[in-house]
C-alpha cells in the first residue's frame, strides 16, 4: 500500500491509436490500464448503432484489442477498466468472457451499468423537449462501481457512461481503502484521471508549443503514479516520444472545463488548489488537490436525432474572392426557393495571397452547411443544385468533393436528475449485484455562487443554473453589456505602471499557451502564461471583454471568466457558440478545437519586458532519452 498505483491510458476516445493497448502493456510496468472510448458524440453513434444491432451500442475495437492483449495483461498482472461497454456494459463483458474463453485467458471480468436512464426518460423529465423522446440518455456514473468490482477481485472492468476521470478515481479508491468522504484523495485522483482521459494530449499531442516537443517517435501516452493521498506524477513509460512538461500536463488540466469547482458524482475536485511542479525528466507531480461534497444532483447525457444535414464547399480562386462569393450565394439561395432548409450557414474560409506563386495561394473556400428535418431538403435536392451551377457561377467554378445526399444529424443536451434516482449497480465476476449508494453528504450552496438547484427545488430533467463553486475571481459577462469584474489577487497584483511602457503588437501566442475544445453546445478556451511576469501581464489584460474584441464570433454569447492563478491561467466559457452540440453544429470547427490556436494567432500589445524569445523557446525538450 506504501508504494504508488501506476495507472496507464490507451485511449482517449473511440478510434485513437490501436497499438497503444500493447505498447501501454509492453512498455513498463502497470497495475492498471484504463481505456476512454466516449464523449457525447460517440454515444449518439452508439445510439444510431444500437438501432440497427440491439446488441450492439459497445466500442467494438476494444474487443479487438483484447484479442491482441488479453492473454499479455493476464500474464503481467495488469487490471483493464474501460467505459467501452457504452450502452450496453453487460453486453461487451458476455463478449469478453467469450473471447476469454477462445484464447485460452483465466480473467474475471465485471461490469457495472445503471447508467441507461432511457426506459425512465418519460418518469424523468427526460423526454420533456422540442424533439420528443431521446435516443440515448445515460446518467454519469461515478467511481464506486468500479471499486466494487476490483475489490471483489475482477481482472476487467466494463462499464457504460461514467466520468472519465472515475477510470482513475475507481481503483485509486479500491487500492487505497478510501472512504466516500475522503474528499481531497479523492479530488487528487479526480485530477489526474483528467489528466489521463485524452490519453496523448497529456504528453505533446495537441500543444500549443508544439516545436518544443519531441515528436519523432509516436507519442507515449501518459500515465500516473497516484498516491495513498491522491497526489500523483504524471509520466510515460521510457522510450517513447512526446514529453510529460508542467505546460503539457497544464494544458490538459485546461482541457473542457468550466469552473475551477470541477463537480463530479463523487467529488467537487477544485482545480485552483492544484500546484504543479517537475519531479525530473517526463515527470511532473500534482499536489495540492482538495475536495469538497459533490452536487445533490447528476449530471445525464441526451441525444435526440435532429434531422439531416449536408455540406458543400466552393473553390474560389484569384480575383474578386468576396464577389465570387456573394454570386456563389445568390445564386445558390435563390435555387432554393420558398422552402428553403431550416438552418443555411455560410462560411469564407482564408483569403488569396497577393501575387500568388502556387494556386494554393491563389484560393479560399466558401462553405454552405443546411440542416432540416426534411432529408429530401439537404439530400440531393441540395447538392444536385450546388452542381446545376457549375457552368452558370463565378469563374474558375469547382468543388471540393462531389454530391452527397448528406445524413442524419443529433442533438446533444445536459440534463440533471437528483442523486437518489440514479441506480448504480456493479455486477461482480460471479455475478451478484451489488447496488451503490449516492454520496452519503452532498454540497451545500457557496455563498454568492450560482448553486445546483437542491432536489426538491428542480424539476427532473430540467438544467439549471451554471455549475456550483465559481473561483471568487470569476466574472460573466453576457452578450452585449461590456463590462466584467476585475480582481486582483495578493499573490497577483497589477504590473507597475513603467513595466508596460513600453509595448510590441505581437501575436497573444508569443507569451501565452490555449486549448480548446467542446461542452455540449459551449466551448472552453483555457488561455496560460510561461512565466511569472507573463502571467502578472496576462491576467488583468485577458478580460471577458478582451476575448470579445480578439474574438469578435464571441460577441453575441455570454462568456464566462475563470482565474486559476497556481496554473497561470484563465478559462472561458462561451455559452452556446457550437450551437447545439458537435453533430448539430455547422460551424467550421464544430467541436471548438482551434478556438484557442486562433486566440494566439491575435495581435496584441504586450510589455517588451515580458516577452519571450521569438518560436521555440530556449528549454526546448532535446530528446533526453536518446530515442531515435
Amino acid at each position: 500500500m506504501s508504494r504508488p498505483l501506476r495507472i496507464g491510458n490507451a485511449s482517449g476516445f473511440y478510434g485513437d491509436r490501436f497499438s497503444a493497448v500493447r505498447e501501454m502493456l509492453e512498455g513498463g510496468p502497470l497495475d492498471v490500464l484504463t481505456g476512454d472510448y466516449l464523449a457525447e458524440l460517440t454515444m449518439l453513434i452508439l445510439g444510431r448503432s444500437r438501432m440497427k444491432d440491439p446488441g450492439g451500442g459497445y466500442a467494438s475495437t476494444f474487443l479487438r484489442q483484447m484479442e491482441e492483449s488479453l492473454g499479455l495483461a493476464a500474464e503481467r498482472g495488469v487490471k483493464i477498466v474501460t467505459n467501452a461497454g457504452g450502452l450496453n456494459p453487460r453486453g461487451l463483458a458476455e463478449r469478453l468472457r467469450e473471447l476469454a474463453g477462445r484464447v485460452g485467458v483465466d480473467v474475471r471480468i465485471a461490469h457495472v451499468e445503471g447508467d441507461d436512464l432511457l426506459p425512465r426518460a418519460g418518469e424523468l423529465g427526460l423526454a420533456d423537449s422540442r424533439y420528443g423522446d431521446p435516443l440515448t440518455a445515460n446518467a454519469y456514473l461515478g467511481a464506486w462501481g468500479i471499486a466494487e468490482c476490483l475489490r471483489a477481485g475482477a481482472d476487467v472492468v466494463v462499464t457504460g457512461r461514467v466520468t472519465d476521470a472515475s477510470l482513475v478515481a475507481g481503483p485509486a479508491a479500491a487500492h487505497f481503502g478510501w472512504k466516500r468522504d475522503d474528499w481531497d484523495a479523492l479530488a487528487g485522483a479526480t485530477v489526474a484521471g483528467h489528466v489521463l482521459e485524452c490519453g496523448a494530449q497529456a504528453t505533446g499531442g495537441n500543444y500549443a508549443f508544439f516545436e518544443e516537443i519531441y515528436n519523432v517517435k509516436p507519442l507515449g501516452f501518459p500515465l500516473a503514479e497516484v498516491h495513498a493521498d491522491g497526489s500523483s506524477v504524471i509520466t510515460k513509460h521510457p522510450g517513447t516520444g512526446g514529453a510529460v512538461t508542467v505546460e503539457t500536463v497544464t494544458a490538459q488540466l485546461l482541457y473542457e472545463i468550466g469552473a475551477p469547482a470541477y463537480a463530479g458524482p463523487d467529488v467537487t475536485a477544485h482545480f485552483d488548489a492544484v500546484e504543479l511542479a517537475p519531479d525530473g525528466p517526463d515527470r511532473v507531480r500534482i499536489g495540492g488537490a482538495r475536495g469538497s461534497p459533490p452536487p445533490a444532483t447528476t449530471k445525464v447525457c441526451l441525444n435526440h436525432l435532429g434531422g439531416h444535414r449536408n455540406e458543400m464547399t466552393f473553390v474560389l480562386t484569384g480575383l474578386g474572392i468576396e464577389a465570387k462569393a456573394a454570386l456563389a450565394r445568390a445564386q445558390l439561395e435563390a435555387a432554393f426557393g420558398d422552402t428553403p432548409p431550416a438552418r443555411v450557414e455560410w462560411t469564407l474560409i482564408g483569403g488569396a495571397a497577393p501575387d500568388p506563386a502556387t494556386q494554393g495561394e491563389a484560393t479560399s473556400l466558401l462553405r454552405c452547411a443546411v440542416l432540416d428535418p426534411d432529408p429530401e431538403k439537404v439530400g440531393r435536392r441540395f447538392s444536385g443544385a450546388v452542381v446545376e451551377l457549375a457552368l452558370a457561377g463565378y469563374p474558375g467554378f469547382t468543388m471540393t468533393s462531389p454530391p452527397g445526399k448528406g445524413g442524419p444529424y443529433g442533438v446533444y443536451e445536459p440534463a440533471f436528475v437528483p442523486n437518489g434516482e440514479v441506480e448504480h449497480v456493479a455486477v461482480l465476476p460471479d455475478g451478484r449485484r451489488v447496488a451503490i449508494p449516492a454520496a452519503p453528504v452532498v454540497a451545500a450552496p457557496i455563498p454568492g455562487a450560482p448553486a445546483v438547484a437542491e432536489p426538491e427545488a428542480e424539476t427532473p430533467g430540467r438544467r439549471p443554473p451554471p455549475a456550483q463553486g465559481g473561483d471568487p475571481t470569476s466574472s460573466v459577462q453576457p452578450a452585449g453589456q461590456g463590462a466584467e469584474v476585475e480582481r486582483h489577487s495578493v499573490d497577483n497584483p497589477p504590473p507597475p505602471a513603467g513595466e508596460a511602457a513600453k509595448t510590441v503588437r505581437v501575436p497573444l501566442g508569443r507569451v501565452a499557451g490555449a486549448r480548446s475544445g467542446d461542452k455540449g453546445g459551449d466551448a472552453n478556451i483555457g488561455v496560460w502564461a510561461r512565466t511569472d511576469a507573463q502571467w502578472r501581464w496576462l491576467e488583468p489584460f485577458l478580460t471577458a471583454e478582451r476575448l470579445n474584441e480578439l474574438l469578435p464570433e464571441t460577441r453575441e454569447h455570454t462568456v464566462r471568466r475563470y482565474v486559476l492563478p497556481n496554473l497561470r491561467a484563465v478559462n472561458f466559457v462561451v455559452e452556446g457558440l457550437l450551437q447545439e452540440g458537435v453533430s448539430a453544429s455547422t460551424r467550421f470547427d464544430p467541436q471548438g478545437k482551434a478556438l484557442g490556436e486562433w486566440l494566439r494567432s491575435r495581435l496584441a500589445d504586450i510589455p517588451e519586458s515580458v516577452l519571450g524569445p521569438p518560436g521555440p523557446a530556449a528549454e526546448t525538450i532535446q530528446n533526453p532519452e536518446g530515442v531515435r
